[in-house]
């Protein structure tokens, strides 16, 4: 066997979906009697999914931590969330972990969803290994499995097991590879050891000469013997195995399933043989050696009824209550097990996964010492892709929800707060619709908050076709000084993108000078809501001449002349609708990239071109200029029908005329709001 590394390890269970982490957490708690009784999503009984938002979806929606020990060896667990939506959550786990632990559903058909994940891993040199569940569950033969997991790797695979096939397709058991013994499954215990059958060997065989072959790119030694038909030896490749494993060479795949404990004894043994040292790991990462503590927080929690947690990593040295960490004094170190929080006395030493109480001002990624702090992986939040405007139902609450909001932003960086003056919105961005009810939720679960959520506005404007010149004279006579102004002026169109230009051309003292400003702000008034109630934009007026009165005439007089003058002349402008019109790149498999230009068609995208995504094997980028009215729920259908793996990036690129049918149904929708 490879040598066994020694101290607390972290493996992180990611993967899909439904793909089971949870249930496998369960089953390695289980077995190495961390809990007594395994606990289902279903019942709400696992150790993982305790908030309210997670057991109402049975999903994983933030990072559940836990620990156990077996066979003398501590570890710490990592079950991350599966959905896209929550991405950023799981690479900030396989950032603080040792090993991670890739758990797929033996259906090659979806196995594509896995491409953005073991990029990751690959990119970041992070030992990882696959578990293939719910091989109880598919028709699927495993070499169809391993040969879609190929070809979204960057790294060999090498298969461990080979099944061993039962009654009516079932399967009974598997063959070690490497041991070469053949083993039953026995629910809820370790496997039986059974007689390598007849009919497999030579399956066997093939498999194992696959398997040393793979290693044999990686040691000359093993080369030669291959070459000269030497047969290495059990602990040889254990010992490959081990090391390939370790400098992130390989990815070793394993099979079973977790909700019957399929498997999950020879996954344990892996680990316990293979996973690298918490030492190796910080080396890797650029924190080996030097004194004085080294933490780095990876997860923010800030718990109903309770204080601030920060989640972090032990990378060197220890921490207790009361250290100092870069200025902040640490207010006490727990360890959790799901919810359930115990504190340590001793504090949490190098390697470890601990809860450091009332961080207060450190963020998620933050990186803490005792002396200078090094610099490490850290994740960097995606652009948003999904937005909400958000008010509390209860109006007394207003105030309350923009300081709740900032507390989840605190616990999930991917989230960001949006304060629009112009629409008088409040907008929540996240990463799709299922992030941001979750959001939704724990405000009203963590901070008593009832919200309301609704689709943003869409920040249109408007601007003129042709131009016109008119004369306005405001006059108004109620006893002692009246009011009195006259200005002509002439209003053009712009180019796109011009803006406004106010052009004094008064002359001969027509209009005393002290009054100009004073047209100019009543123009400015005007043009923030137009004859459509939307901001005028890329408009020339030029104030031509006037008359004024020595004692009627003042600065208000004047404002209101021009304001007039504006209202009464932009409706004989030809005045028309902008729509704001967004750059898009979408970065999709390229097997989807033909569905992707259908939706970009179908929601009155313009497709530029598409291209080879940078440094992503079998990937597009597409890109479009699409309204942005036609981007509110982009993401839903892009990730329906990608498998889950399409994203996009936007800015603001232009405004663009809308007319006909389409600006009509906008100005009612807006009509229609006024009048509420």
């Amino acid at each position: 066997m490879g040598e066994r590394a020694g101290g607390p390890r972290v493996a992180a269970l990611v993967g899909p979906y439904l793909s089971g982490k949870t249930t496998l957490l369960e089953a390695l708690l289980f077995a190495a009697e961390a809990i007594h009784r395994r606990g289902t999503q279903k019942d709400q009984t696992t150790v993982g999914d305790s908030a309210p938002e997670a057991r109402a979806r049975q999903m994983s929606t933030e990072i559940n931590p836990a620990h156990a020990t077996y066979l003398g060896d501590r570890w710490f667990f990592l079950d991350c969330p599966g959905s896209v939506e929550l991405t950023t959550e799981a690479q900030t786990a396989l950032l603080a972990a040792d090993v991670a632990v890739v758990v797929c559903e033996a259906v090659p058909d979806r196995v594509l969803a896995l491409s953005p994940l073991l990029k990751f891993l690959d990119d970041r040199q992070i030992p990882h290994m696959i578990f293939v569940n719910k091989v109880d569950q598919t028709s699927a033969r495993v070499s169809e499995v391993l040969a879609a997991l190929q070809s979204i790797s960057a790294r060999p695979l090498v298969l461990r097991q080979v099944p061993l096939p039962g009654p009516d397709n079932t399967i009974a058991g598997y063959i070690d590879l490497v041991s070469e013994r053949a083993y039953r499954y026995q629910p809820g215990k370790a496997s039986d050891l059974i007689k390598l059958p007849d009919a497999m060997a030579t399956t066997k065989q093939e498999s194992r000469a696959s398997l040393v072959e793979k290693l044999a790119d990686f040691d000359d030694k093993l080369l030669e013997q291959l070459l000269e038909d030497v047969e290495p030896s059990k602990d040889e490749i254990y010992g490959q195995l081990t090391q390939d494993l370790r400098r992130d060479l390989i990815v070793p795949v394993f099979l079973g399933s977790a909700s019957l404990d399929h498997g999950v004894r020879r996954l344990w043994k892996a680990l316990r043989h293979e996973t690298p040292a918490a030492a190796a790991t910080a080396e890797r990462l650029g924190v080996g050696g030097g004194d004085g503590a080294v933490v780095q927080v990876f997860k923010t929690y800030n718990p109903p009824h309770a204080g601030k947690l920060s989640l972090v990593r032990v990378w060197r040295g220890a921490v207790s209550e009361g250290a100092m960490l870069d200025g902040v004094r640490v207010g006490g170190v727990l360890r959790l097990q799901g919810a359930a929080a115990e504190k340590l006395p001793g504090g949490a030493n190098a390697g470890e996964i601990a809860a450091l109480a009332r961080l207060e001002g450190v963020a998620t990624g933050a990186v803490l010492a005792t002396g200078p702090a090094p610099k490490l992986p850290h994740t960097v939040p995606p652009s948003p892709v999904f937005g909400l405007a958000v008010t509390a139902e209860k109006r007394s609450d207003d105030v309350k929800l923009t300081g709740a909001i900032q507390k989840l932003i605190e616990e999930d960086p991917t989230l960001s707060l949006e304060q629009n003056p112009e629409l008088q919105e409040l907008v929540l961005w996240g990463q799709g619709d299922i992030h941001l009810q979750i959001a939704l939720d724990r405000l009203r679960h963590k901070f008593n908050l009832a919200v309301q959520a609704r689709r943003p506005q869409i920040p249109y404007r408007e601007t003129i076709r042709k131009g016109t010149a008119l004369h306005s004279r405001f006059k108004r006579q109620s006893g002692g000084h009246g009011q009195f102004a006259d200005i002509q002026i002439e209003i053009k169109p712009l180019p796109r993108g011009g803006g406004f230009a106010f052009i004094d051309a008064v002359v001969g003292g027509a209009i005393p000078r002290n009054y100009i400003p004073a047209v100019e702000e009543g123009i400015k008034e005007y043009l923030r809501h137009g004859p459509f109630g939307c901001p005028v934009v890329d408009v020339s007026v030029k104030l031509v001449t006037g008359q004024f009165h020595a004692v009627d005439s003042s600065d208000q007089a004047f404002k209101t002349a021009a304001r007039q003058a504006m209202s009464e002349a932009l409706p004989n402008c030809d005045p028309v609708l902008l729509e704001p019109i967004h750059r898009v790149e979408i970065s999709v498999p390229n097997a989807f990239t033909s569905r992707v230009q259908r939706i970009v068609s179908a929601r009155r995208g313009h497709i530029l071109g598409y291209d080879a995504k940078a440094d992503w094997t079998g990937w597009d980028v597409v890109a479009t200029d699409m309204p942005l009215t036609e981007m509110h729920d982009l993401i839903i259908e892009l990730r329906s029908a990608t498998l889950g793996t399409g994203t996009f990036t936007h800015r603001f690129d232009r405004l663009q005329e809308l007319t006909g049918k389409l600006a009509e149904k906008v100005l009612a929708a807006r009509t229609g709001e006024a009048a509420q």
